[in-house]
């Protein structure tokens, strides 16, 4: 059983489009490189894992607005700073996990989820 795909395009409106050829080529390119989301959208995934990399603090979570799990893994890492290896496996999963919840917030505000 076959099927046929037809694709319509719309028709290019013949109006001109507004501003210097120059700056549109450069918003066309920012837009590009922050996916759309604006500049503070594509740099918030950055900026919640370098502050999840400050040590002990866990800044990353209370960046992400996660304050209640920012307070429990302070808490939770007296216990794990008696065995190095757990704490450091808490240590690398919260960079991550404030990437995570950053990129999960990027994608709910423009409705992607």
């Amino acid at each position: 059983m076959e099927e046929e795909l037809v694709v319509q395009m719309a028709p290019e409106s013949s109006a001109p489009k507004s501003g210097v050829l120059p700056v549109r080529i450069v918003r066309e390119i920012w837009r590009e490189i922050t996916f759309g989301v604006g500049t503070w959208g594509a740099l918030r995934p950055l900026i919640a894992a370098v502050l999840a990399a400050v040590p002990f603090l866990f800044l990353g979570q209370h960046f992400n607005r996660n304050h209640r799990r920012g307070f429990e893994w302070s808490f939770l890492q007296i216990p794990l700073a008696l065995t190095l290896v757990l704490w450091v496996g808490l240590y690398l999963w919260s960079i991550f996990d404030a990437w995570r919840d950053a990129v999960q917030a990027m994608g709910q505000t423009h409705g992607h989820s």
